[in-house]
């Protein structure tokens, strides 16, 4: 499973919260492993130095393998919320995703 963290000019990619994605993806997707090929993670502060309620954006798209991409996207108050948020999301949409695959065959 290759990850690829992206951000926005408003998020400095310093390479702890890149550590930090890529160790919360594993963590939390790991079962999927030999079924994603790529999952970007994109983290993005849409209201820049304003502030403001769930301003924090993290849109994750993962590629299971023969299959078309999944996005999820999480917006939060900050961005370990958000990263937190999208990645669960997303494990469950993957689960639903797997599940479905499996009662086809």
């Amino acid at each position: 499973m290759q990850i690829q963290i992206h951000t926005d000019h408003n998020i400095q990619g310093r390479e702890a919260l890149s550590v930090h994605v890529k160790g919360v993806v594993e963590s939390v997707l790991g079962r999927f492993k030999e079924r994603l090929t790529r999952v970007e993670v994109h983290l993005s502060d849409e209201n820049s130095g304003k502030g403001g309620e769930d301003d924090k954006r993290c849109m994750i798209e993962a590629r299971l393998a023969g299959r078309p991409p999944t996005v999820i996207s999480h917006h939060a108050a900050t961005l370990d919320q958000a990263i937190d948020g999208a990645v669960h999301r997303l494990k469950s949409t993957l689960d639903s995703s797997v599940e479905r695959l499996q009662d086809h065959r």
